[in-house]
């Protein structure tokens, strides 16, 4: 028997497991986020999130996509990642460190009368990787930890993101494909974005591509660097420092806890 808890940040959803009070040895991880993450024969989510103890901070989250990939960082799944082990450690600091294969990060808990009301996530610096012209459309390639392509649109809803999603995110120019963001701008302080996520298809919120939008948008001189993002599932604040830190703040919610044969 396996158990689970049902999470999402702003509909972006997983399922999150904790190895410490689950037995992992010898499954088949990628298999496991296959099943769990099916929407129609499985518990339903984007990705599936894995608590793991950590030698070089307080744990370690493990992200696999609904496909089986395995994803260097989730801005969403963090957010989740924290509020779950705040709440279930019953922790006193309100800085947690986080490994991930993208380094490790920092989320910090917002409480409201002691509950978590949202999260703040130090999401480290960007790198912009340039410019790749594709499907007519110019897009900034910013990595976060994991790769994202942005590019600009005059409205979101004339997009056909299913169509254009999937080209661009497996196109030649990225080695190991990438997440792919159209971005409205509303006007300086505000960008609206619409995610095609790599190994998830079509989500309601990606906290990296958000950062990297706001990227893409700053430097392109379309916005100062505090944004409010607006994403189908709803809104994060994003802030790019002058001392090259992105920080993303967001809810996380929980909606079950469950459990399922293997």
């Amino acid at each position: 028997m396996l158990n689970f808890v049902k999470m999402h940040g702003l509909g972006n959803d997983f399922v999150l497991i904790d190895s410490r009070k689950n037995k992992l040895d010898g499954l088949d991880l990628k298999q496991l986020a296959l099943r769990l993450c099916d929407r129609h024969f499985g518990v339903g989510a984007d990705g599936l999130l894995i608590v793991w103890p950590s030698p070089k901070a307080h744990y370690r989250m493990q992200v696999i996509n609904a496909d089986g990939s395995e994803a260097e960082m989730c801005g969403n799944g963090i957010r989740c990642f924290a509020k779950y082990v705040y709440e279930t450690d019953q922790l006193k600091e309100e800085v947690i460190s986080v490994e991930t294969l993208a380094g490790t990060i920092l989320p910090a808990v917002i409480l409201e009368n002691g509950k978590v009301l949202a999260i703040e996530v130090d999401m480290g610096e960007p790198k912009n990787e340039g410019q790749v012209k594709l499907a007519g459309y110019t897009f900034q390639k910013i990595s976060m930890g994991n790769p994202h392509a942005a590019a600009f649109v005059d409205n979101l809803n004339e997009l056909a993101l299913a169509e254009l999603g999937p080209a661009v995110e497996t196109d030649r120019h990225f080695k190991n494909r990438t997440n792919v963001e159209f971005v409205q701008v509303l006007n300086e302080r505000e960008l609206a974005i619409s995610v095609w996520e790599r190994g998830v298809g079509e989500t309601l919120a990606c906290g990296t591509g958000a950062c990297a939008a706001v990227v893409a948008a700053h430097l392109a001189g379309k916005t100062g660097r505090r944004v409010l993002a607006h994403l189908p599932g709803g809104n994060l604040e994003i802030e790019w420092t002058e001392e090259n830190r992105l920080l993303m703040r967001g809810p996380a919610e929980t909606v079950f806890a469950g459990e399922c044969q293997l």
